[in-house]
C-alpha cells in the first residue's frame, strides 16, 4: 500500500501530528508545497483552521492533485474552531477524491490558548489513529 503524508502549518502544531503519523507509517512527512509524485492509496492530509477556514495553500494542493488518490485521511489542529474536515471533504469532492469519514483532530496552541498542545498524549493518539489505515 502506498501512503503519503502532506501538511500545512503556520505555527508548527500540525507538523507535530504529521511527523508522528509519518513515523508510524515509516515514511517522511512533507509540506503541501511538494506535489504528489505518483499514485497513492492513502493520503494523510494535515491542516489547521486559520480565520475560520482552511489555508489557500491546502486548497491549491488539493486542486493541483494530478495522480490517483484512493482516499484522503484528514488530520488537523485548531485553537478554537472545529476541524478542517468538512472543508477538505468539499474541496476534494470537487476533484472526485474520497475523504475518509474518520479523522484525527486535536487542540493546537495559539498564544496563551492550549499551551503545549498538541502534547505527548495527542501524538500518541495520532499514532494510534494512523495505524487504523496501515
Amino acid at each position: 500500500m502506498k501512503i503519503s503524508v502532506r501538511y500545512y502549518t503556520k505555527t508548527g502544531n500540525t507538523k507535530k501530528l504529521a511527523d508522528e503519523i509519518a513515523m508510524t507509517a515509516g515514511i517522511e512527512a512533507k509540506t503541501v508545497d511538494e506535489r504528489l509524485s505518483g499514485d497513492v492509496d492513502i493520503l494523510f492530509l494535515g491542516s489547521s483552521v486559520y480565520a475560520a477556514g482552511v489555508d489557500e495553500q491546502v486548497k491549491k494542493f488539493i486542486e493541483g492533485i494530478d495522480v490517483h488518490v484512493g482516499k484522503i485521511v484528514n488530520f488537523s489542529t485548531a485553537a478554537i474552531l472545529k476541524s478542517t474536515y468538512s472543508q477538505i471533504k468539499k474541496i476534494a469532492g470537487k476533484k472526485g477524491i474520497e475523504v475518509s469519514d474518520r479523522e484525527y483532530h486535536c487542540k493546537g496552541s495559539f498564544g496563551p490558548l492550549h499551551r503545549g498542545k498538541p502534547n505527548a498524549a495527542d501524538l500518541k493518539e495520532a499514532s494510534k489513529f494512523a495505524k487504523l489505515f496501515l
